[in-house]
């Protein structure tokens, strides 16, 4: 009996020892989200020929006798609208042969927040560089235009309507 109860003991710890005890189903991962959709492009800036890409020193207003102007491009576009031309032709003019004749003008790109860092800097050195072919294009020499970019680092917009207002070129007359 004591062989039998010995055996009964032995085979009911081996079987024991052979079931693992049923773990508890884990629910399957929540399915990711899907990248969110890119915004849809803004509208372009208007034809109003008072509203440019640019953003112009007091200084420079002041010299060229150019009226205020509000700034923005249309979302992730470097291109630099028909609007812009008559006061890019004012701006060339008054560096080549106006009251900032020989000054050499700075233009700094800004971009956004929204996208990479890399690539807003790059956008905001593209929007500096279109506005500088297009002065360029209006009789200003290459060698009185320098160009640089901020990117998204000024940016202080929050939505669609102050986003448009980090999306500009600065224009300034260049230190000596």
């Amino acid at each position: 009996m004591n062989k039998a109860l010995a055996i009964v003991l032995l085979s009911t710890g081996i079987a024991a020892c052979g079931a693992q005890p049923a773990e508890p189903e884990t629910p399957p991962p929540a399915p990711a989200e899907p990248a969110p959709a890119p915004p849809a492009p803004e509208s372009k800036a208007t034809d109003d020929p008072k509203k440019s890409e640019v953003n112009i020193s007091d200084r420079i207003k002041q010299a060229c006798g150019i009226s205020e102007t509000e700034a923005y491009f249309a979302y992730n576009s470097a291109q630099v609208t028909p609007s812009a031309k008559a006061t890019l032709k004012k701006l060339a003019d008054c560096f080549a042969t106006g009251p900032l004749k020989g000054e050499t003008m700075h233009l700094v790109g800004h971009a956004d927040p929204r996208g990479e860092a890399e690539y807003n800097m790059q956008l905001g050195e593209k929007r500096a560089g279109n506005v500088a072919k297009a002065i360029i294009a209006e009789g200003l020499p290459q060698a009185q235009i320098t160009t640089t970019s901020r990117g998204e680092l000024d940016a202080r917009g929050t939505d669609e309507a102050s986003w448009a207002l980090d999306r500009t070129v600065d224009i300034n007359v260049a230190e000596k």
